[in-house]
């Protein structure tokens, strides 16, 4: 890890950066590390609803560094706040270097979740 920073939150999920989701210099895509982002948010969230849940907002989103083709994305959540039937995570998304142990934080989030019953209407969040 670089300057002795470690990643927040639970890790929840690790993908692998192919060719595909890059572009013409081998940076992947900012749109396909946010939707990894979401799909951890809504496991994450889905776990802690013990249900169905939607995305309902991103806040504030920069790109710190690219991530590159053969980096393991690796995201990590935190359930910062539950309300009624909403849930707020912090989201972290750090590379994993290609074939090395050095991984460097690549942008970070707020998402909104929430949870919603089998008629897609918002539901109360269950207690823990």
């Amino acid at each position: 890890m670089t300057d002795a920073i470690k990643p927040n939150g639970e890790l929840t999920l690790r993908t692998l950066a192919m060719p595909a989701d890059a572009n013409a210099a081998g940076d992947i895509f900012g749109g396909w590390v946010m939707a990894q982002m979401d799909l951890s948010c809504g496991i994450r969230a889905a776990e802690r609803a013990r249900g169905r849940v939607v995305t309902a907002a991103v806040k504030e989103m920069a790109f710190a560094l690219p991530v590159k083709i053969g980096d393991t994305l690796c995201i990590y959540t935190d359930i910062v706040k539950v309300g009624r039937t909403s849930m707020t995570l912090k989201v972290e998304a750090w590379a994993q270097r290609y074939l090395s142990h050095v991984m460097d934080k690549v942008t970070d989030a707020i998402f909104v979740m929430v949870a919603l019953d089998s008629t897609g209407k918002p539901t109360p969040v269950p207690e823990e």
